[in-house]
Order: structure tokens, then C-alpha cells, then sequence
């Protein structure tokens, strides 16, 4: 196997870009402004974009070895947890249903935007339709659930008339405030880091490409799939690609043993085993490139790659990505980690 490569990542360029995704507005299926985003910076680097008719965005970067038959994909979800709209009710608030799979107490007391279809946007606050202990005795007790959960919108409406009369109606997005912190020491912690994390990842990639004049070995197709959350991000890939490999958060907990510093490999989630030629030549390159990296097995886990194969696609798949604590909550990661996800992806697409 050849020397480390070692590449010298541009970490600032990649955080800074990091903080302006998780600040965009992204549920699934309302991923109009990221993507505008996401073009607008693969521009400013010199790539050509293509978008997908669903929403999805490809950029191809041509190897030196122009090989047909090995074209690589690397796949990152720009769209994220949220909520809809499903109805106002006659107190003037709001009942949703959620988009993506979470627990209602990770977003109980959490701000909010409520999207409306003619373009306006309002705040509000996710609470139980029992808010306070000093009124309620069941308080504490109350399930939450969608039935039990509401919007309260920072506006004056008391009824369901003044509620439709901003503009909200069903079918309106809700997005949550992210919280996003990062800390000089390196920690991360915000909302969607799942997956904006490893979208940061694959800008830092291009970024390294396009400013060390390098091309991969083998042409390299980067996916930014907007349908991840509800199962089918990555479903339809271009027919030319034969590897594929998932950039996705790496779970935390239980008998795992990523940490946040960690570039998680993820041998076998819920739909099954990843290839084991990919995950094996990944656990070398994370040695011979000196990159803290854990194996791990997620129980409760699918990804693009797994999309992928189950929409047909006759590809080899893999999946890595920076370490997350509480996913699908207020999340936590590390800077190291996302930098070095993108130096194992640098590694894995430069080999022969």
C-alpha cells in the first residue's frame, strides 16, 4: 500500500461552511434554499452540478484513470428531521406530524419555523398540549406523542380563523431551530449534524482537489441526496457507478465504540453487511493514514448506500462517517472527526 498522503485540510473552511448549512432550513422535502446553497459553493470551487428531476444534486469529478468500469460515489443527505403541518386547531395552534424518525421529547420546547406555502415565515415553540406543571397535575405523566404535541406560534391568535388568516395551513413545513454552538476547542453541537456534518466533509474533499490541482484515480461522482430522512435520498443513482459510499453520521452508545473524535466504519446496519472488500480497505487506510476510527454494527441504522441496493442498484457499497452522540437530538461532534472523514475519503479515492 502506498505512503500516508497526509492532506492538508482546509478545517476553518470546512466549519465555516458546516455553520451556514446547519443554519439553512432543510427538512425533507423542503430543500430549496440548501440546495441553492450547495450549488452556489460547488460553482465557486470550478465544478460542474447537475440536478436530479427528484432534487438531488451530482458532481462529477473526472479521475486520471477515466476507468468505466470503476466509477465511485460518495453520497451525503443535505435534508433533515422536521414536522408538517397537519392541521390548525380551533385554539389557534398547531398540530403536526413528524418528518423523519424521532422521539417527541427531543423536540419538546424547541423554537421553530413554520414555512407557509406563498413564502412568509413565523416562529413558534413545540409544547405538549399540557404545558405547565403549575396547571396541569398529569403534567409530567402526559405520553408524548403527535396527538399529545403542539405549535404554539409567536403571534397573536387565539383561534383557528386568526391562525389561516397569516397564511398557515396544512401542508405548511415546520424546521427546527438548529442551536448550533462550536466552541473553540473543537466541539460541535447543533441539530442535523446527521448529516450536514459529512456534507461539510465532501466540500473539505473538493476544496483539497480543486486547491492542490489533484484529480482521484478513478472519476469520483459526489451525490448531496435531499430524501434521506424518509428512506429514498440515494434510491436512483447514475448506472455508471459501481462503488458507492454512504457519508453519514456514525452512532454513539450502547456497545459501540465510536467517539466524537472518531471516524465511525459501519460494518452491517439494519439492512444488512457492507461490502467487505470497501469496509476492509477503508479500517487499512484509516491505519496507514494515522485516522481514529472505530468498526461498528448499527442496529437501528439505514443509509443512501442501503437506499441504493434496495432501489436496484448493482454497486459494492460501504459506509463511514464522524462520530455523532444523541442522534436524532441535540447532537455533538467534533471537528477531527469531519476533518478526518474527509482525509480517509481523500485516501480511498487517490488509490488505484
Amino acid at each position: 500500500m502506498p505512503e500516508a498522503l497526509q492532506p492538508q485540510l482546509d478545517r476553518e473552511y470546512i466549519v465555516s461552511l458546516l455553520n451556514e448549512l446547519l443554519n439553512t432550513p432543510s427538512p425533507s422535502g423542503f430543500c430549496m434554499a440548501i440546495m441553492k446553497r450547495i450549488r452556489e459553493e460547488t460553482a465557486k470551487l470550478g465544478y460542474a452540478l447537475e440536478m436530479t428531476p427528484k432534487g438531488n444534486a451530482i458532481i462529477t469529478i473526472p479521475g486520471t484513470g477515466d476507468s468505466k468500469e470503476r466509477v465511485i460515489a460518495l453520497t451525503a443527505h443535505v435534508d433533515t428531521l422536521g414536522a408538517m403541518v397537519r392541521s390548525v386547531k380551533p385554539n389557534g395552534m398547531l398540530r403536526f406530524t413528524s418528518i423523519g424518525g424521532y422521539a417527541m421529547h427531543t423536540v419538546e420546547g424547541e423554537y421553530c419555523l413554520i414555512h407557509t406555502r406563498d413564502g412568509r415565515t413565523y416562529e413558534g415553540t413545540v409544547l405538549s398540549t399540557k404545558p405547565s406543571v403549575h396547571v396541569y397535575s398529569d403534567m409530567r405523566d402526559l405520553k408524548r406523542e403527535e396527538a399529545n404535541m403542539e405549535v404554539r406560534i409567536d403571534e397573536s391568535v387565539k383561534t383557528k380563523e386568526e391562525t389561516e388568516a397569516l397564511g398557515i395551513a396544512p401542508g405548511d413545513f415546520i424546521s427546527w431551530d438548529p442551536g448550533t454552538r462550536t466552541l473553540p476547542n473543537g466541539w460541535i453541537k447543533s441539530r442535523h449534524l446527521d448529516d450536514k456534518a459529512s456534507v461539510a466533509a465532501l466540500f473539505g474533499l473538493m476544496e483539497w482537489l480543486k486547491r492542490e490541482g489533484q484529480s482521484p484515480a478513478n472519476t469520483v461522482k459526489v451525490i448531496f441526496s435531499t430524501y434521506e430522512e424518509v428512506g429514498h435520498g440515494s434510491s436512483y443513482i447514475p448506472p455508471d457507478i459501481t462503488e458507492l459510499i454512504a457519508v453519514d453520521m456514525g452512532a454513539i452508545g450502547d456497545d459501540l465504540s465510536a467517539t466524537e473524535k472518531d471516524v465511525s466504519i459501519c460494518a452491517k446496519d439494519s439492512s444488512g453487511p457492507y461490502d467487505y472488500a470497501m469496509t476492509s480497505k477503508l479500517i487499512d487506510l484509516a491505519k496507514r493514514e494515522n485516522i481514529a476510527y472505530a468498526v461498528d454494527i448499527y442496529p437501528h441504522y439505514g443509509s443512501d448506500a442501503s437506499a441504493a441496493l434496495h432501489g436496484g442498484s448493482n454497486i459494492r457499497a460501504a459506509l463511514i462517517g464522524p462520530g455523532v452522540h444523541a442522534s436524532h437530538g441535540m447532537e455533538r461532534t467534533h471537528a477531527d472527526a469531519i476533518v478526518n472523514t474527509a482525509a480517509l475519503l481523500i485516501a480511498y479515492t487517490m488509490e488505484k
